[in-house]
């Protein structure tokens, strides 16, 4: 990858600050940080966007967490072992552990999590729990979830935005989505929900009765709604905040907020979700549902320049619908490089008449205003009759939900092992309204399922590979959705807040271990 000066910087300030030297963690106050946009809602697991799970990684819990390397570590389970043949894994649950109502949590909470709750609204869950034959309460701190095959990655599915643990007690016999208690989350994590002042701030407190001692050192964290992106940034310069999160500013303001005093910033902290853009085809009908077309909008995007000039050469282009950071890339197909002519040959092969294409923008910010723009620029200039439709988030989650759209920006985790994050985005299966994060492009093809199912539980992997590649293929002919960026996503904060990303998943579990060295 190209690395532009702000990219290098980034490099640079991140290296220097890993050796800053802290005193020992003390309590005591209230980080002011931002959540851009402001999420739908606060229930993990009944709603998986990036905004969501900033907030409310603080306040639910899974049963694992993960390091920058991917380990498995403890959190609501302490332990684990599995068997030799690979089918049957035993949890065993921290003893003490509170739901923020007071009621204690217990295996059957976990039983009603993942067996009824996620198996009805989390397509992410739902992608690894078709493997799981049975899960069971052995006791109060015991659950076993048996197998019905190996499936490699399946320790790598339990953090708390994809397997979220939600209360049995407040959830089960109940509508999920009209439940009284999705106004007023209760989870088992470092921080309670206190208040939501619609359109200012979100306030999360610190849970006094949190298992691990000391633990959380804050009295709380208020995430503030800033719509306006510069001033969003003036409320990091004029000391209003003091972290911002990736994508809370516009990338053309990271150079001057990081050059700032006291000022530090990380890339560290998205090695689990591996983010990437993505453009959403529709599938079923019109233009976008020839092969043709959509290689035509592949050819037709300077991806390159979003790169460099929208994201300020952070992040990476890639090649196909696997990501870098992921295991079995196929790393010997064509790239689709910006080529305007092979467009406009393609759109001609086809067929197409002018008929109008909707293009709708992820209502994130500017950056994302401004690629919109980019791309409907690009395809406009290769003859292509494509109109923008703006809407706000949750305008955007309806809209995919109901697959009203022909063209539509969205960014999807990939975490890690293609059978948890890219698999959901191509299997037929896995096409249901109601979802914005699950097969929206409605691809099907008989043999990519095949494969996908095969490669999820092959051994060794040496076979997973070769299943994975031959599914790249055909997904890289298909293009059933087009492949943007690998997005750079830099945490900018006060280098008196100590330990903030401490694990894979950054800032969305980070507030339990951070601290004010003030």
């Amino acid at each position: 990858m190209k690395m532009t000066p702000l990219a290098a910087a980034i490099a640079a300030l991140a290296f220097t600050s890993s050796f800053a030297v802290a005193d020992e963690p003390r309590s005591g106050g209230t980080i002011n940080t931002i959540i851009q946009p402001e999420p739908p809602g606060l229930v993990l697991g009944m709603i998986q966007n990036d905004p969501t799970r900033k907030v409310a990684g603080n306040i639910y819990e899974g049963l694992l967490r993960y390091t920058t390397d991917l380990e498995p570590i403890p959190q609501l389970a302490e332990s684990w072992e599995v068997s030799d043949d690979g089918l049957v894994y035993t949890f065993h649950l921290r003893e003490g552990v509170l739901w923020h109502d007071g009621e204690p949590f217990t295996a059957a909470d976990v039983v009603f999590s993942a067996d009824e709750f996620h198996r009805e609204l989390n397509p992410s869950a739902r992608a690894v729990l078709q493997h799981v034959e049975s899960i069971e309460a052995e006791d109060d701190h015991t659950v076993v979830f048996t197998l019905s095959e190996p499936f490699g990655p399946f320790l790598l599915s339990f953090e708390a935005g994809t397997f979220t643990m939600v209360p049995k007690h407040l959830y089960e016999g109940t509508d999920f989505r009209d439940n009284e208690h999705n106004s007023h989350p209760i989870g088992t994590g470092p921080f309670k929900f206190h208040n939501w002042d619609r359109g200012t701030v979100i306030e999360l407190v610190r849970f006094d009765d949190y298992y691990e001692e000391d633990l959380p050192y804050l009295d709380g964290i208020n995430w503030h709604v800033i719509p306006d992106g510069a001033s969003r940034a003036v409320a990091y310069e004029n000391g209003t905040v003091d972290v911002l999160p990736n994508g809370t500013v516009e990338n053309f303001d990271i150079p001057r907020l990081t050059a700032m005093d006291n000022t530090c910033v990380t890339e560290e902290g998205h090695e689990y979700f591996s983010p990437f853009a993505m453009l959403w085809m529709n599938n079923r009908e019109g233009p976008t549902a020839d092969k043709r077309f959509r290689q035509a909008v592949m050819y037709a995007m300077d991806r390159e320049f979003a790169r460099d000039v929208l994201w300020n050469g952070l992040g990476e282009v890639p090649l196909s619908s696997f990501g870098s950071n992921a295991r079995f890339r196929h790393d010997g197909l064509d790239p689709y490089d910006h080529n305007p002519d092979r467009a406009r040959e393609l759109l001609e092969e086809m067929g197409y008449d002018n008929e109008e294409v909707r293009l709708l923008p992820l209502p994130y910010g500017e950056t994302w205003t401004r690629w919109a723009e980019a791309v409907q620029q690009n395809l406009r200039e290769v003859g292509i009759n494509v109109r923008t439709q703006s809407t706000d988030v949750g305008g955007w989650n309806q809209r995919l939900s109901e697959w009203d759209y022909d063209l539509a920006f969205t960014f999807l985790f990939q975490y890690g092992d293609p059978a948890l994050g890219i698999t959901r985005s191509y299997l037929s299966d896995n096409i249901e309204r109601g979802s914005p994060w699950n097969n929206v492009g409605g691809y099907e093809n008989e043999r990519v399922d095949e494969l996908f199912n095969e490669a999820a539980t092959a051994f060794p992997d040496e076979e997973r590979e070769a299943l994975y590649h031959e599914a790249q293929e055909i997904i890289h002919e298909d293009v059933p959705v087009g492949w943007l960026l690998e997005l750079g996503f830099p945490t900018i904060y006060r280098c008196d807040v100590q330990d903030l990303v401490t694990s894979g998943v950054g800032v969305n579990d980070g507030f339990r271990d951070a601290w004010l060295d003030r």
